[in-house]
Parts: C-alpha cells; structure tokens; sequence
C-alpha cells in the first residue's frame, strides 16, 4: 500500500517529487503535512495556487497544474531512514513519460540524487525526464530550514507562467487557423 497515492493527471503544469511522505503526512495521509513544512506557503506564495491551501486540500492542486508524487512510495519518514531499495526510479520515470507534465520539480536534492544517481545543484536541471523539464528545489521540510531558500522555487514558477503563456499563445494561433482552407 502507498504512504501517499499519486496526484496526477494528463496536461499538468509541474509534478512535484518528494523522497517519501513524511511520518506525519503518512499518518493523516495528506502531503506536506508536517509541522514546519513551507510547501503550502511557497506555492501560494510564488502565485503557483490563487491562496494557501492546507494539506488536507492536497487533491485540489490539479485544479492548479499541480501533481504530486514521491519516489518511495511505500514508507514514510525521514530521508536518512528510507534504503536505496525502496526508491522506484523505473515507475518514476514511467509516470512521468506517461503523464509528461511541463516540468518535474524535486523538492529536496535527496530526492533528485536519488534519481539522477550523482549529486545535483539546485535549479533548472540542463537534462529533461521525457519531454518535461527538471528543477531541483531547496526542500520545503522543517527538518531542511538551513538550506531555505525561495530563489528557485520563484525560478521555477517564472518558468511555468512563461511556458504556460507560450503555450496559451499557440493553441490561439492554432485555433485561429481553424476553419482556413487555401483556395
């Protein structure tokens, strides 16, 4: 059974990856959870969601663009505590291909690492996962306070409103074009 279950879905804007549900996340059974934990803050804040939600409001963030998944998916807590064996890189992966959301954003580099398999910087990632994106973002864990920083996560949000206008742009321009035959 999972900690957590997936939040995804065709056409997302970003699908955040943790490493695995937090003890309190899995307890409850709702993602960021935990005492101290700035997700819900940070995705207000940078306009990623139009207010704050609560974790309980997890299944909201489709609405958004927003998915949610971890790498371990069967235990909870806290990165030093989770083996090698129970990431599911593969099924990752394939989720990712599958539901191929603008970009995958990593939320702690442990997560990132544990994918990439070699150390990671924060930030946009020069490789993709599929046709999305990579970001690495400073972890939103209480337990990660002396790596905070909102630079990346503001990076990642300009990126997405960016992309999502492009994008808006050319379905117009598609749809424009609707109905035009040469004659």
């Amino acid at each position: 059974m999972n900690a957590l279950p997936d939040v995804l879905k065709p056409g997302l804007k970003v699908v955040f990856c943790g490493t695995a549900a937090g003890k309190r996340s899995a307890v409850i059974r709702h993602y960021y959870a935990g005492r101290g934990n700035k997700f819900w803050s940070i995705i207000a804040k940078t306009k990623l969601t139009p207010r704050q939600l609560s974790p309980s409001e997890f299944r909201l963030l489709t609405r958004y663009g927003i998915g949610l998944t971890d790498l371990a998916k069967s235990v909870s807590g806290a990165d030093e505590g989770i083996s090698e064996s129970e990431f599911d890189v593969p099924c990752f992966r394939s989720k990712i291909e599958h539901f191929h959301p603008i970009a995958v954003a990593f939320n702690g580099k442990h997560a990132a690492q544990q994918f990439f398999g070699f150390k990671v910087t924060y930030g946009k990632q020069k490789t993709t996962i599929g046709a999305s994106a990579v970001f690495v973002l400073p972890s939103t864990s209480g337990a990660a306070q002396g790596f905070w920083n909102e630079d990346c996560w503001k990076q990642l949000a300009h990126f997405l409103k960016t992309r999502s206008a492009k994008k808006d742009k050319e379905s117009d321009w598609r749809n424009g074009l609707e109905g035009f035959t040469q004659q």
